[in-house]
């Protein structure tokens, strides 16, 4: 298994690949402190001079019943080059999403091909991809969301903009 801070080819990467700061994000679509941290990290973004957002799927189907189905769409998505655009999406409407339907509202707003995501979705396509972030997770010691690594090092705190903003700014020294 990979080390935590190793970023295979087919990850979902934002941001310059020569950012001082590097986050990994193990987070859940229907989660609220996941789409908390989300508003944040676009918040600090530029404070930072751009940061390196490497988002991986930790669904917690256990707490939120769409969860996997969530992720999923993203990788539907993803399989038509709108990966972070859905991502967006999906934490900034997340109290409207209810069901599958609601995610395939979203595909028509990002003008995806509606019939293929349809059924990337209802034949659950992508999720042996949301699986294989899942168990990186247990792998990397993630079982909660969001679970961040900062420049390779677990972070342990919150995800409020003061702590994140007090972390990013340690990880680089300030």
């Amino acid at each position: 298994m990979q080390r935590v801070d190793e970023i295979g080819n087919d990850e979902h990467v934002r941001g310059p690949g020569d950012a001082a700061l590097t986050v990994i994000e193990y987070a859940d679509f229907q989660c609220p402190y996941s789409a908390r941290a989300h508003a944040v990290l676009r918040g600090l973004d530029a404070r930072f001079g751009g940061i390196r957002l490497v988002y991986r799927h930790l669904p917690l189907a256990h707490l939120h019943p769409l969860a996997e189905l969530a992720s999923e769409a993203a990788e539907a998505a993803a399989s038509q080059d709108r990966f972070w655009e859905m991502h967006d999406l999906l934490f900034e409407q997340q109290r409207q999403i209810t069901d599958e339907q609601d995610l395939a509202v979203l595909a028509e707003r990002l003008d995806l091909d509606s019939d293929r995501f349809r059924a990337d979705v209802s034949e659950r396509r992508h999720r042996a991809r949301v699986q294989a972030d899942a168990e990186r997770a247990r792998h990397d010691g993630a079982s909660g969301t969001p679970t961040f690594y900062i420049n390779g090092v677990r972070y342990r705190g919150d995800s409020d903009r003061t702590s994140l903003e007090r972390a990013f700014s340690e990880a680089l020294g300030r």
